[in-house]
């Protein structure tokens, strides 16, 4: 047991570091070549960041263990909102840019409704489904652009000049070394999690979906985690949180959009826990996902701003259900 843990540990090591150098080399690389920021940062950065969540997934998918794919995805939503996000603002409230903070709401709601509706009309999530998934995720990506370009946020100033600047004094071979270690370390970190988030989950008796609803979606979300801790550190506690929301819509277009792509699967038919002779991913998993979403987006695009109290809510919340998952 303690092996498989090791390894367990070890994956989610490679996963962050892997993630890193990742996006650093691949920004480099572009504004290398004088892409935009804000190209940059819809594209590369937020891919690149959700690579973690991609690889557990897709690796999940194609050898065979859908919950895995499946709880990973709604588990890193649930834990970016109830905990990355909810422990920012419980700490420091922030206000809100609404108009920012809309659009990527707006696409996560419909792709969650998607989402739903499969899920409790059917169960079966086919190719077609994962398909729609990846169209929504290409369409953020496109409207994204676009509006930069329409709002003509699309430019060089003086602080991405001198990025890239910057980035053009690092060696071209570093940049594709970054690139090629942080691709590998990721590959390698979500077999690790994977192959022995499963032996744990057998030895332990717990479903492989419960473990990817926290082991797993906590491990994936770490990026995130410190990402949002450095903001909170810097006195800059919404700065994070655009980036929560995207990360959110990315697990269930792009991460769950690929799973499915991949390997379609009937949600009846996973290593999942049942409540009151139904699944629990439907009675529990789903509507936390969407009350979490629900709780901390609608209250902030009426006033404006986010609340201590929301945050403390949302931190129970986290807590009971995480909790759950293990007695139930």
């Amino acid at each position: 047991m303690l092996v498989p843990v090791l390894l367990f540990i070890l994956g989610l090591a490679l996963l962050i570091k892997g993630g890193d150098w990742f996006v650093d080399g691949s920004t480099d690389l572009a504004r290398r070549f004088h892409v935009p920021e804000l190209i940059i940062g819809a594209t590369v950065v937020s891919i690149g960041t959700t690579l973690p969540e991609v690889l557990v997934s897709a690796t999940g998918a194609l050898s065979g263990h859908g919950g895995i794919a499946y709880g990973n995805a709604i588990g890193s939503v649930i834990c970016n909102t109830a905990l990355i996000s909810a422990l920012t603002f419980a700490i420091r409230p922030c206000k809100v840019d609404g108009e920012s903070f809309k659009v990527p709401v707006i696409f996560f709601f419909a792709a969650a409704a998607i989402y739903a509706v499969t899920a409790y009309a059917t169960g079966y999530f086919a190719r077609w489904i994962g398909i729609i998934l990846l169209v929504i995720f290409a369409a953020y990506i496109a409207y994204t652009i676009w509006n930069g370009k329409r709002k003509g946020l699309i430019g060089a100033g003086e602080e991405e000049a001198e990025k890239e600047e910057k980035a053009e004094e690092t060696p071209l071979w570093k940049m594709i070394l970054m690139l090629v270690a942080g691709a590998a370390c990721i590959a390698v970190g979500a077999r690790l999690l994977v192959d022995n988030g499963t032996q744990i989950a057998t030895a332990m008796g717990v479903p492989e979906s419960v473990i990817a609803l926290t082991f797993v979606a906590l491990g994936t979300s770490l990026p995130e985690l410190v990402t949002a801790i450095t903001a909170l550190a810097k006195g800059h506690s919404a700065l994070s949180l655009g980036n929560i929301v995207g990360a959110n819509l990315f697990n269930l277009v792009l991460v769950s959009g690929l799973s499915i792509t991949l390997n379609p699967f009937d949600i009846n038919k996973l290593d999942a826990p049942m409540i009151a002779g139904k699944l629990g991913s439907l009675v529990v998993d789903i509507p936390v996902m969407l009350f979490v979403m629900a709780f901390m987006t609608i209250p902030a695009l009426i006033r404006g701003k986010l609340t201590r109290v929301q945050g403390i809510i949302l931190l129970c919340v986290y807590a009971a259900f995480c909790a759950f998952q293990f007695i139930a």
